[in-house]
C-alpha cells in the first residue's frame, strides 16, 4: 500500500499557520519559539519513523504471515 503523504509539506504548512499566529498576535515570540520546537521535534520523530524499509513479517517457517 503507498501513502501519498509528504513530510515536507506538512512541516511547511504547519510552520506557515505558526508564523500566521504570530503575526497577528495570537502567538508571544516566546510561545512561538515553544511551538516551533515542538513541530521541529515532531518532524525529526516522523521522519525517523518513515525513513526506512518496512520487513514483512515471517513465520518460524518462513511465510509470510
Amino acid at each position: 500500500m503507498t501513502y501519498n503523504f509528504d513530510p515536507d509539506t506538512w512541516y511547511a504548512n504547519e510552520r506557515s499557520h505558526l508564523d500566521a499566529q504570530l503575526k497577528k498576535g495570537a502567538l508571544t515570540t516566546e510561545t512561538f519559539a515553544v511551538a516551533l520546537e515542538d513541530l521541529d521535534r515532531r518532524y525529526d520523530e516522523m521522519i525517523d519513523r518513515l525513513d526506512g524499509t518496512y520487513i514483512i513479517p515471517v513465520n518460524r517457517d518462513g511465510a509470510p504471515r
